[in-house]
């Protein structure tokens, strides 16, 4: 049955929406599953903006098709060119043999190399600043490079003034039935998902984002339409405020996050004690994580949303515990900036992981790594209240 959503004035959601996915990119858990997105033009001439999934082929199709409505399709605008949304260009292509294939020349390189057939496609090459009319519906690309690909661009229509801004302000999360934010409680059902998403995927190019929201902050939006997650037809000033802060990496808020790791229970009773004793002095809002037992995704929207975050973590092998070692390696390659970091070891002979966690958060920008830290012999105990309750201090004042 169609799935097709009214936006605007010939502006239509013809995407999908896949619970069945266990992991995006084979990588990020999705138990909220995932939408993907794709809009119709309805206009004197009609045009599609990225195709979707392959996951969801049968009921992109269906949509396409009936929103057509036995018309031809005149253009197929690719925004992004990562297979979630172009692993259909093939078959629109086939479909409809007279379509013409908009994009910018790193789009089209991109495309011979999913798709050689698409050398023989019909093109039309844009860039930045380039324009294409549907009739009564002007689009204006904006490159957006590195966000989070390198050919990716934005399109502004003038006369509905919504941003299609390709994978920026997306989220993970299918859509139950509605297709815009106000429809739901987004904070409450979307928040952590898409900041997990943005910190994950996009993290890493924060300087790209804030060139793209220096071109945004010249257009008057009135809609985002984003590839993934719902539409913003509301409140569209307090979810951008939410990407200036991410993508300078400003803390959201200032909770604090105890990430620990423990072979055998005894880190995990460190961790919990920490949190207590923290809890008892501020009432702060503390959540506690095991770093074997949380997918790293978690760990990095925690790290995006927290101003502090406590490492706790066993010797192995002389080493930092390899679960916390990757999650290290994880902060370090998506440049995480302006941070407190508070440090705790736990080793029955030789306590090294202070020293080399030290050493692995020293090489990020901007971040303070409190002097006191906590060395656990093998187990906390009651002549071990003292030191904890320094620090905990040294957290709370950092």
């Amino acid at each position: 049955m169609k799935g097709v959503k009214k936006i605007t004035d010939g502006i239509f959601w013809i995407g999908g929406s896949d619970k069945r996915l266990e992991r995006f990119e084979n990588i990020f858990p999705i138990p909220e599953g995932v939408s993907y997105n794709s809009y119709f033009i309805d206009d004197e001439k009609t045009a599609v903006f990225d195709t979707a999934d392959i996951t969801v082929s049968d009921q992109y199709l269906e949509n396409l098709k009936d929103s057509l409505d036995g018309r031809k399709l005149d253009y197929l605008v690719v925004l992004h060119m990562e297979p979630d949304h172009c692993s259909l260009i093939s078959l629109v292509a086939g479909l409809f043999p007279e379509v013409t294939i908009v994009g910018n020349a790193k789009t089209f390189t991109f495309m011979e190399q999913f798709f050689p057939e698409s050398a023989s496609y019909n093109k039309l090459e844009v860039k930045e600043g380039d324009t294409l009319s549907t009739g009564k519906h002007t689009f204006q690309f904006v490159n957006a490079p590195m966000v989070h690909w390198p050919e990716v661009m934005f399109a502004y229509d003038t006369a509905s003034k919504a941003l299609l801004s390709a994978d920026a302000f997306g989220t993970f999360g299918a859509l139950d039935g509605g297709i815009f934010s106000d429809e739901y409680d987004f904070e409450k059902d979307f928040l952590d998902s898409a900041r997990r998403y943005y910190a994950n995927i996009v993290g890493k190019y924060g300087m790209q984002v804030q060139a793209v929201l220096k071109k945004a902050a010249g257009l008057d939006i009135q809609m985002i339409l984003p590839l993934h997650g719902p539409v913003w037809r509301k409140d569209i000033a307090w979810f951008i405020d939410k990407y200036q802060k991410w993508s300078t990496y400003e803390p959201e808020t200032d909770d604090i996050a105890i990430i620990y790791g423990s072979l055998y229970g005894h880190t995990a009773s460190a961790a919990q004690a920490l949190a207590s004793c923290i809890r008892e002095k501020t009432n702060a809002d503390i959540k506690v994580f095991d770093v074997s037992g949380t997918d790293v995704s978690y760990l990095i929207g925690e790290v995006w949303r927290c101003k502090k975050l406590v490492l706790m973590c066993p010797t192995y092998n002389n080493g930092i515990y390899p679960p916390m070692e990757s999650f290290l390696s994880d902060m370090n390659a998506l440049g995480v900036q302006n941070r407190v970091f508070a440090l705790a070891q736990n080793g029955t002979w030789a306590p090294v992981t202070v020293k080399l966690m030290t050493e692995k958060i020293s090489t990020l920008k901007n971040v303070t790594i409190v002097d006191e830290s906590l060395t656990i012999k093998s187990a906390l105990h009651k002549n071990d209240q003292e030191s904890l309750e320094r620090f905990a201090d040294a957290i709370i004042g950092a």
